[in-house]
């Protein structure tokens, strides 16, 4: 025999049974039987092997906002040509419906940071992300900017004293949320696992691009109810923390193995059956994730007002990884934010540059979604190699912007033009501004880390 019984029966390896038959198999060959009879036999008493998909040819209809082109930023394309390719592979899966890239997209792990992908009743763990809803929050006070600006070392204290980033730093501040006494964690038993991390890390922030930051900023149309024409704010970006990197782990690992017995498709691009129980367990997990992620933010900013003594006029917040349901549909968001017609969502710019508070125009085109932020012009170890740190700090201090924790890859040389970006969404009917806010005084976590 030329070939080994676990090489014969491969056609059947996405098959439940295939441990039975690869049993089989070999107790055919030490019976004595040949390659072809080993194959008449396994066919016969199990039946033929699954056909598996593949990926199309051509991909899903995609949208397209901004230029592609190799380079990115300083008045070049606003999209590198991989993050275009990344979402057009995406496209070609047998799931796919339609897709979007925003202008702040760029090469991540399966889908670009930037993209979004519609898919039939399937979620795809790797398209949501590993930092499962990270997310964006911002607090105006009642207190105006000039008294702000005026308290602007004491309250950078205060912000500090309530914000701890990484995955083992010690968390100097009690916390304390409802989502900890959710019914979900006892969901699977993973989630029950993750119950005590989900305490220990509760109030605190991711490493890399998270970040926590004094604003000052106007409004430029009534949208945001209960916040000052002129207003002093708080503006916070991070996740799940170690909860949503396990599960994104886990269901990754289980897509993986569910998708191979239906489809030979790329690593990352696997997917989950909605109608399965592993599918249903991710949903489930993904949501309690984002109930999590919530609450950290609402810790840090609760602790921050009670603090500070800044009385709360508005808050808004949304997830920009994450997945939603929409009938037979599930839209994946990787660093896109949700703009249902109306929706207020937050769009960063960099430790350097403004942010906005804007309201969703529901653009079928754009999946009803928008950036996440500004985007990266390149990678971390591009701007760690490119990026000269005095011309950073002299800069941040000529705009007097206080910052702790500055890294090369997080300062605004690092990021394309907010204002681009804003200005071509704004022009393809995908959002409009209703809030403009600057940094005072910008936290950041000073590590690497994902988007």
């Amino acid at each position: 025999m030329s070939m080994k019984p676990h090489q014969l029966i491969a056609p059947w390896k996405g098959d439940k049974r295939f441990t039975t038959i690869a049993k089989r198999a070999a107790a055919l060959k030490k019976d004595g039987h040949d390659a072809e009879g080993i194959l008449a036999a396994v066919r016969a008493e199990f039946g033929a092997p699954p056909e598996l998909l593949g990926l199309r040819e051509q991909p899903a209809p995609a949208a397209v906002f901004g230029t592609v082109g190799a380079d990115v930023g300083a008045g070049g394309a606003d999209i590198e040509p991989g993050a275009l390719a990344q979402l057009q592979l995406a496209l070609r899966l047998p799931i796919a419906d339609r897709g979007a890239l925003m202008p702040d997209a760029h090469v991540g792990y399966a889908l670009p940071i930037g993209g979004v992908f519609r898919a039939h009743r399937a979620v795809a763990p790797a398209m949501v992300g590993v930092d499962i809803a990270c997310r964006m929050m911002l607090t105006v006070f009642e207190t105006p900017p000039d008294e702000l600006l005026r308290r602007r070392d004491e309250l950078f204290g205060v912000l500090k004293s309530v914000t701890t980033f990484g995955a083992g730093a010690p968390r100097p501040y009690k916390a304390d949320h409802a989502v900890l006494d959710d019914p979900r964690w006892g969901a699977t038993g993973q989630l029950r696992g993750l119950r005590q991390k989900a305490a220990d890390q509760l109030g605190t922030s991711g490493s890399g691009n998270h970040f926590a930051e004094l604003v000052v900023g106007e409004r430029l149309q009534e949208l945001l109810p209960g916040a000052p024409a002129h207003f002093a704010g708080l503006l916070t970006h991070s996740g799940s923390r170690g909860v949503g990197y396990a599960v994104a782990n886990h269901y990754m690992r289980v897509a993986a193995q569910e998708t191979a017995r239906v489809a030979k498709v790329p690593r990352y691009y696997e997917w989950l059956d909605l109608d399965s129980e592993a599918g249903q367990e991710y949903w489930t997990a993904m949501e309690l994730c984002g109930a999590y992620a919530s609450a950290n933010h609402h810790v840090i900013h609760d602790l921050f007002a009670r603090r500070g003594k800044l009385p709360v006029a508005a808050q808004v917040e949304n997830h920009h990884n994450f997945a939603w349901r929409e009938g037979d549909m599930v839209v994946h968001r990787k660093g896109a934010t949700p703009a249902e017609a109306g929706v207020l969502g937050l769009i960063p710019g960099s430790m350097g540059t403004s942010s906005y508070v804007v309201a969703g125009k529901g653009s079928p085109d754009s999946l009803m979604s928008t950036s996440h932020g500004a985007g990266r012009r390149g990678s971390r170890t591009w701007a760690k190699n490119t990026i000269a740190m005095g011309a950073v700090r002299h800069d941040l201090a000529a705009r007097d912007i206080l910052v702790e924790g500055l890294s090369a890859d997080e300062s605004p040389l690092a990021y394309k033009d907010i204002e681009r970006v804003i200005a071509l969404q704004e022009a393809a009917g995908l959002l409009e501004k209703v809030a403009r806010m600057r940094p005072v005084a910008v936290l950041m976590a000073g590590e690497p880390g994902e988007d």
